[in-house]
């Protein structure tokens, strides 16, 4: 697939959507939206993709809204209209991250600012170069969180540091990301794509059948009382047990070698 502001490669299994707009910090304006949310849907129908990876290209991941786009917007009269198509787009996207089957690894390779950093936050797993910032510099700019910042950031750093980070907007290092759980690793910035795609392999070859529902089940059981939650990992189970994969993993242990799963 081809784009104007988003590079999209597929490997070994893994889909790597690189945001594309550098001279911008890879800010969420021109095509990229829909770019974006294209590649994860066309990502999550794919059979043939296992892990999506979300990076940005130069040395940013994403600076968020596109502030000179919108100062131009507002100097012209066109600000509500642009706001307005904004925000459906920016709501397929979330939600078609939370929707895909597959798990999805934000490489943060250099500032996440505003809705940059939400959109890494949106991810499952985050993992940093060491050059690595992030801020929810919403409040810098007179503006309200959005790209889902007060949903996913109390989650991670729990209810007094999310309001901390956004009545502040303050700046926070790769080191300190990772003390407060917002990303699970932090790696040399010439180490970040090989860490990032290695563990990427690494689930691709997992078994995809299970990893999936496991994904569904980790969000959906977040959100749900103790017997919702073991009623969904019966049925899960269930229908993991009668894949082949499942069959190819209880051989494959009792043979003492490693499975191969074929996703079915």
């Amino acid at each position: 697939m081809t784009y104007k502001c988003l590079l999209y490669e597929i490997k070994d299994g893994v889909a790597t959507l690189t945001l594309n707009r550098p001279e911008r910090l890879n800010a969420l304006g021109d095509t990229l939206r829909d770019d974006l949310v294209d590649a994860i849907v066309q990502s999550s129908a794919d059979p043939e993709v296992r892990v999506m990876v979300v990076t940005g290209a130069g040395k940013g991941f994403c600076s968020g809204g596109d502030v000179k786009a919108m100062n131009e917007a507002r100097e012209s009269g066109r600000e509500r209209s642009l706001m307005d198509r904004i925000a459906p787009s920016r709501d397929r996207t979330l939600l078609a991250m939370r929707d895909a089957p597959q798990p999805i690894i934000a490489a943060v390779n250099g500032a996440a600012a505003g809705a940059g950093m939400n959109l890494a936050l949106a991810c499952d797993i985050r993992i940093a170069s060491s050059a690595a910032k992030f801020s929810q510099a919403f409040v810098k700019r007179g503006l309200h969180p959005d790209w889902g910042g007060t949903y996913f950031l109390p989650r991670l750093v729990g209810m007094a540091k999310a309001c901390e980070l956004t009545f502040t907007g303050d700046v926070i290092d790769a080191p300190e990301a990772l003390r407060l759980g917002l990303v699970s690793q932090v790696v040399a910035p010439e180490e970040l794509m090989p860490s990032v795609l290695a563990l990427a392999r690494k689930i691709a070859a997992g078994p995809p059948v299970a990893i999936r529902l496991a994904k569904r089940a980790l969000y959906r059981n977040s959100e749900c009382g103790l017997r919702e939650a073991l009623e969904f990992e019966t049925f899960a189970q269930n229908a993991c047990t009668e894949t082949e994969d499942a069959r190819e993993g209880i051989r494959a242990f009792v043979e003492k070698r490693a499975p191969v799963f074929r996703g079915r």
